[in-house]
This record gives C-alpha cells, sequence and structure tokens, in this order.
C-alpha cells in the first residue's frame, strides 16, 4: 500500500521575546521532498531496469500506486538518485587499476544527437560502465593509467593495441572474434586464402575442442593439450600463407600479438573469449535503442551509475532495488553510501 505522511512544522507565538518560532522539520525530510525514500527507487528502478519513458513512470504511478507526479518532479527525483549512487560509483572506479583480470568492450552511444562511446568494464565481482566522447586509448589512460599490471580481455581494436603497445600492458585479444575473421577468409573467392582460412578454422576449432574437455582431463594433461593446440594454430595461421591481402594481413597479426590470443594458457581466470564484456554491454545496447540516449552530461552520469549498478547487483545477486532503496535513504539522511564492493556494507 501506498502510505502519504504529511509533517507539519507548526508555529509558536512567545509572549516574552514576542516572535513566532516554527518547528524544525527534519533535513531528510527537506531533502526527500515530496517524495520518500522507497517511492524515489521505484522511479529509479522503472527507468533504469525497466527502460520505462517519463511517461510510462507516470501513467504507472497514477494507475497502479494511485500518486500523480508530474514529468518535471520524476526528472528531479532520478537527479537525486544520480547523486545517492556517486560515491558507489567512484569507488568501482578508482578499484579499476588494482585489477587483475578486466574484460573490455564498448559500443555508440548518442547524446544530443552526437556521437558518443560507452565503455564496459567488467572486473570479476562488478562491472562499471562509462560515457566519453573518444574510443580512443585515451580512455584507457584515463580509467587504467599507464601502468595498469593486470590483463585486459578484448577484441583486436586499435585502442586497445595503442594501449599494449605505449604501455606494455598485458592482453587477451578475443579468440571468438578471430574466428569471425577466419570464417571470412573461406568466403573469399580465392580458393588460396579459402584453404588458408580452412587450415586456421581447423586448428582453432581443436583448440576449443580441449577447452571443452578441461573438466575430463587432470591439470598437468589439460596444460599439455593446450600447449600444443596453441602451437598448432600458430603454425596453421604463420607457415605456407598464401599472397592475398586478407591471409597476409591475419598471418601479420598472428607474427606481431599471436602470443596476445594465448595469454589464457599462461595466466589462471582469463578467458579466451571476451563473452563476459559482451554480455555486460547488451544490456545498455537494449537501453539505447529503447530510449534513444541522453541530452547532456547529467544524462550521461545518470546511464553510467545506474547501468553500474544493475550489472554489478545482477552479478552479486543483490537487488538492484533494495541497493537503489539503501542509497537513497542514505543520501536523504547524509549517512554513509551503501558500497557495490563485495566487501562493503
Amino acid at each position: 500500500p501506498t502510505h502519504i505522511e504529511e509533517h507539519q512544522g507548526l508555529a509558536y507565538w512567545c509572549p516574552h521575546c514576542r516572535k513566532v518560532h516554527y518547528a524544525t522539520i527534519p533535513p531528510a525530510l527537506v531533502k526527500a521532498g515530496l517524495v520518500g525514500p522507497r517511492l524515489t527507487a521505484l522511479v529509479a528502478f522503472m527507468k533504469g531496469v525497466c527502460h520505462a519513458s517519463f511517461a510510462t513512470v507516470r501513467k504507472f504511478l497514477r494507475d497502479v500506486v494511485g500518486v500523480k507526479i508530474c514529468r518535471g518532479q520524476l526528472a528531479k527525483l532520478i537527479d537525486k538518485v544520480s547523486e545517492s549512487l556517486a560515491a558507489a560509483y567512484v569507488e568501482l572506479f578508482e578499484s579499476l587499476p588494482e585489477e587483475p583480470i578486466l574484460n573490455i568492450d564498448e559500443t555508440g552511444h548518442k547524446d544530443s544527437g552526437d556521437r558518443f562511446w560507452t565503455w564496459c568494464f567488467r572486473a570479476q565481482l562488478y562491472t562499471l560502465f562509462k560515457i566519453d566522447n573518444s574510443r580512443g586509448s585515451k580512455v584507457l589512460v584515463e580509467v587504467l593509467g599507464k601502468e595498469f599490471n593486470g590483463v585486459l580481455g578484448c577484441d583486436y581494436f586499435g585502442a586497445y593495441r595503442k594501449y599494449m603497445r605505449e604501455f606494455g600492458a598485458l592482453v587477451q585479444f578475443c579468440l571468438a572474434h578471430l574466428i569471425r575473421d577466419v570464417k571470412f577468409l573461406i568466403t573469399l573467392a580465392d580458393k588460396k586464402q579459402q584453404a588458408y582460412g580452412r587450415r586456421v578454422r581447423k586448428a582453432l576449432r581443436e583448440l576449443f575442442a580441449v577447452i571443452h574437455r578441461r573438466e575430463e582431463m587432470t591439470a598437468k594433461a589439460f596444460q599439455r593439450a593446450l600447449e600444443a593446440a596453441r602451437q598448432d594454430v600458430l603454425k596453421a595461421a604463420t607457415m605456407r600463407v598464401p599472397e592475398g591481402n586478407y591471409a597476409q594481413n591475419l598471418a601479420n597479426r598472428f607474427h606481431q600479438h599471436g602470443e596476445a590470443y594465448f595469454r589464457f594458457v599462461t595466466t589462471p581466470g582469463v578467458e579466451p573469449t571476451n563473452n563476459l564484456a559482451e554480455q555486460a554491454i547488451r544490456f545498455v545496447v537494449i537501453d539505447r535503442r529503447i530510449t534513444q540516449g541522453t541530452r547532456g552530461e547529467t544524462g550521461q552520469r545518470w546511464c553510467e551509475r545506474i547501468w553500474t549498478v544493475i550489472a554489478t547487483c545482477v552479478q552479486q545477486g543483490r537487488s538492484v532495488f533494495e541497493f537503489l532503496y539503501k542509497a537513497v535513504l542514505a543520501h536523504f539522511n547524509g549517512t554513509r553510501s551503501p558500497s557495490l564492493m563485495p566487501s562493503g556494507p
């Protein structure tokens, strides 16, 4: 049920000082305004998790909850929730450079019709999103710094290669993306490049067959089989390469960055594909199609924070709504914000 509370600051006349004195309304109520923390969190949940428009939220509140709130007031509520999530977001942001393994992906974002990018940083126990007008390596420098000591799981996009080259970062390039490039070779009219593509594809299939049999083998046997499969892929990709441009480009890729495709062989916990980041960013792609992007920095910060909360809570098996409620309540009361870190409150 919906509870509507009325708070009055009664006025009293003092005959001694001959002034009117008003009872103080608690600061938390003043900060909350007309809408309490639970309903505020519900509005944020509908906007963030359900991709609802302000018009849809208004209809739901009117028809289901029995409360009429104008669009302007709803926008103010979202701003309050965004402020309440700032501390939790910053805490994760500052933790990213210390992560041993990070999977990263990026997708387009529209802000007032301009082209921006949403970056996804997926750690083992949390996920963070950052909206930026750049798709370049400078974003990686801003977020991770120049001395990142972990391993980055990513695709073969140039920004990652530049960061790897300039700062010596360790990278695991996505094998799933590599397979797509190899399959393209097989579609070419050039028979020699087709045969080359089939040879590399066969070696990659054998590599994944070993990966899928991991549970059937001892640790030592698995490592031996994995190393043998790795060598077979490298040989298939770099020996007897036909003259075609596409085949030569793929072979050069292995000559330059071959080891970066097999970092998972020597580093426990590293995945051979970038599926973790791609799965995490899928929610953002859906939201972009429904909401058509943002209109300014305030909207960008809201999206970064609410997407981070949603992805991280799902990752940790926590309730998104309860986290939003606790964050809003802490914001209104001026107390410590709840943490998205696994060890936080």
